[in-house]
Protein backbone atom coordinates (compact mmCIF):
# COMPACT_ATOMS: atom_id res chain seq x y z
CA UNK A 1 0.00 0.00 0.00
CA UNK A 2 1.14 3.37 -0.44
CA UNK A 3 1.79 6.36 1.59
CA UNK A 4 -1.59 8.23 1.66
CA UNK A 5 -1.09 12.07 0.51
CA UNK A 6 -2.74 14.73 2.50
CA UNK A 7 -5.42 17.18 1.34
CA UNK A 8 -5.75 20.48 3.26
CA UNK A 9 -3.50 19.11 6.48
CA UNK A 10 -6.12 16.70 7.36
CA UNK A 11 -7.83 14.29 4.75
CA UNK A 12 -5.60 10.95 3.82
CA UNK A 13 -6.31 10.25 0.06
CA UNK A 14 -5.18 6.58 -0.40
CA UNK A 15 -5.47 3.05 -1.81
CA UNK A 16 -8.69 1.30 -0.89
CA UNK A 17 -7.52 -2.49 0.11
CA UNK A 18 -10.70 -3.95 -1.18
CA UNK A 19 -9.45 -7.73 0.05
CA UNK A 20 -8.70 -5.91 3.59
CA UNK A 21 -11.82 -4.51 3.80
CA UNK A 22 -13.38 -8.08 2.72
CA UNK A 23 -11.79 -9.55 5.27
CA UNK A 24 -12.89 -7.12 7.92
CA UNK A 25 -16.37 -7.93 6.86
CA UNK A 26 -15.94 -11.57 7.05
CA UNK A 27 -14.81 -10.83 10.79
CA UNK A 28 -17.70 -8.51 11.55
CA UNK A 29 -20.00 -11.10 10.42
CA UNK A 30 -18.65 -13.63 12.93
CA UNK A 31 -18.07 -11.26 15.81
CA UNK A 32 -22.07 -10.35 15.86
CA UNK A 33 -22.50 -14.39 16.15
CA UNK A 34 -23.08 -14.66 12.49
CA UNK A 35 -22.05 -17.52 9.95
CA UNK A 36 -19.98 -15.95 6.77
CA UNK A 37 -20.05 -19.17 5.10
CA UNK A 38 -23.54 -19.68 5.05
CA UNK A 39 -25.77 -19.77 1.83
CA UNK A 40 -26.93 -15.80 2.14
CA UNK A 41 -23.84 -14.84 2.91
CA UNK A 42 -20.97 -16.21 1.12
CA UNK A 43 -20.99 -13.37 -1.44
CA UNK A 44 -21.32 -10.51 1.24
CA UNK A 45 -17.78 -9.39 2.37
CA UNK A 46 -16.77 -8.60 -1.16
CA UNK A 47 -20.22 -7.43 -2.41
CA UNK A 48 -20.28 -4.92 1.02
CA UNK A 49 -16.24 -4.45 0.25
CA UNK A 50 -17.17 -2.82 -3.61
CA UNK A 51 -19.51 -0.99 -2.04
CA UNK A 52 -17.56 0.47 0.44
CA UNK A 53 -15.27 1.11 -2.03
CA UNK A 54 -17.64 3.86 -3.45
CA UNK A 55 -19.27 5.31 -0.49
CA UNK A 56 -16.22 6.30 0.13
CA UNK A 57 -14.24 6.94 -2.95
CA UNK A 58 -14.02 10.57 -2.03
CA UNK A 59 -11.41 9.46 0.11
CA UNK A 60 -9.58 9.14 -3.10
CA UNK A 61 -10.16 11.99 -5.37
CA UNK A 62 -8.58 15.31 -4.99
CA UNK A 63 -11.48 18.56 -5.55
CA UNK A 64 -9.21 20.42 -7.30
CA UNK A 65 -9.96 17.65 -9.99
CA UNK A 66 -13.48 18.30 -10.03
CA UNK A 67 -12.56 22.23 -10.78
CA UNK A 68 -11.08 22.04 -13.89
CA UNK A 69 -13.45 23.88 -16.40
CA UNK A 70 -13.86 27.30 -16.07
CA UNK A 71 -15.77 30.06 -18.07
CA UNK A 72 -14.19 33.25 -18.56
CA UNK A 73 -17.88 35.22 -18.84
CA UNK A 74 -15.73 38.81 -16.42
CA UNK A 75 -18.85 37.81 -13.97
CA UNK A 76 -17.97 39.60 -10.75
CA UNK A 77 -20.92 38.88 -8.85
CA UNK A 78 -21.36 35.78 -6.35
CA UNK A 79 -22.42 32.59 -7.73
CA UNK A 80 -24.84 30.29 -5.38
CA UNK A 81 -25.88 26.92 -5.88
CA UNK A 82 -28.64 26.06 -3.60
CA UNK A 83 -30.30 22.71 -1.68
CA UNK A 84 -27.63 20.36 -3.55
CA UNK A 85 -28.74 16.90 -2.34
CA UNK A 86 -26.39 14.80 0.18
CA UNK A 87 -25.95 11.29 0.76
CA UNK A 88 -22.57 10.80 3.62
CA UNK A 89 -21.16 8.88 5.69
CA UNK A 90 -21.32 9.52 10.09
CA UNK A 91 -17.77 9.36 10.79
CA UNK A 92 -18.52 7.95 14.13
CA UNK A 93 -20.99 5.31 13.55
CA UNK A 94 -20.67 4.81 10.11
CA UNK A 95 -24.00 4.76 9.26
CA UNK A 96 -25.54 6.82 6.06
CA UNK A 97 -26.99 10.27 6.54
CA UNK A 98 -28.74 12.57 4.18
CA UNK A 99 -29.00 16.43 3.74
CA UNK A 100 -28.63 19.94 1.88
CA UNK A 101 -25.77 21.60 0.89
CA UNK A 102 -25.79 24.96 -0.22
CA UNK A 103 -22.14 26.17 -1.63
CA UNK A 104 -21.45 30.01 -2.85
CA UNK A 105 -18.32 31.47 -3.60
CA UNK A 106 -17.11 34.92 -5.45
CA UNK A 107 -15.16 34.81 -8.61
CA UNK A 108 -11.21 35.63 -8.68
CA UNK A 109 -10.21 39.04 -10.14
CA UNK A 110 -10.12 37.67 -13.39
CA UNK A 111 -14.28 36.62 -13.44
CA UNK A 112 -13.77 32.73 -14.77
CA UNK A 113 -16.44 30.77 -12.85
CA UNK A 114 -16.98 27.13 -13.12
CA UNK A 115 -19.92 25.43 -13.90
CA UNK A 116 -22.87 24.66 -11.61
CA UNK A 117 -22.48 21.21 -12.03
CA UNK A 118 -19.12 21.54 -10.66
CA UNK A 119 -19.96 22.42 -7.36
CA UNK A 120 -22.82 19.21 -7.04
CA UNK A 121 -19.90 17.39 -7.92
CA UNK A 122 -17.33 18.74 -5.79
CA UNK A 123 -19.99 18.16 -2.63
CA UNK A 124 -19.81 14.87 -3.68
CA UNK A 125 -16.66 14.64 -3.53
CA UNK A 126 -16.50 15.81 0.05
CA UNK A 127 -20.06 13.52 0.89
CA UNK A 128 -18.23 10.76 0.26
CA UNK A 129 -15.64 10.46 3.26
CA UNK A 130 -16.61 10.06 6.77
CA UNK A 131 -18.63 13.10 8.06
CA UNK A 132 -19.85 14.89 11.18
CA UNK A 133 -22.91 15.37 10.57
CA UNK A 134 -22.92 18.68 12.24
CA UNK A 135 -20.29 20.33 9.85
Amino acid sequence: MTDPVMLDGESPIGVFDEKRAENAIRELLIAVGEDPDREGLRETPGRVARAYKEIFAGLRQEPEDVLTTTFDLGHDEMVLVKDIEVMSSCEHHLVPFVGVAHVGYIPSHDGKITGLSKLARLVDVFARRPRSRSG
